[in-house]
């Protein structure tokens, strides 16, 4: 849960992506439509600083550690770690080792977080919450 409007969900997301490819896993990040996927994408290219977050926007039979598509793609096997930055719950969460939904500060931006996060209690899911607040 993000404490501040100043933090990007964008800027996260690359941050969680780059910590899951250096700890070896296969990320997928899901992005609500096309314009988000995009924009997600340029952010991919300058951060963090410095380093470089190997991704590409072709998902199906990519072998770049990060994915970036949108909700409603067919998620291919092999990735293990999925970050929803749309606002629908992920269908079959349980195939994911970490499914990571990062949650907006703004209350308008949290309805959607609160109703996925009942779709997945309904689903037997346990979600755990961290803020981040830098």
């Amino acid at each position: 849960m993000l404490d501040s409007e100043r933090l990007s969900a964008a800027h996260i997301a690359c941050r969680l992506a780059m910590k899951a490819w250096e700890q070896g896993h296969l990320v997928m990040v899901l992005a609500a439509d096309e314009n988000d996927a995009a924009s997600l994408d340029e952010v991919m290219w300058d951060f963090p600083a410095g380093r470089f977050l190997p991704h590409s926007r072709e998902s199906a039979g990519s072998d770049t550690p990060v994915s970036i598509d949108v909700q409603g793609t067919q998620i291919p096997e092999g990735r293990d770690v999925l970050i929803n930055l749309s606002d629908q719950p992920v269908a079959e969460p349980g195939r994911f080792r970490r499914l990571l939904e990062i949650v907006p500060a703004t209350e308008q931006q949290r309805l959607a977080s609160r109703r996925k996060f009942r779709v997945y209690r309904d689903m037997g899911l346990e979600p755990a919450t961290h803020r981040i607040a830098k």
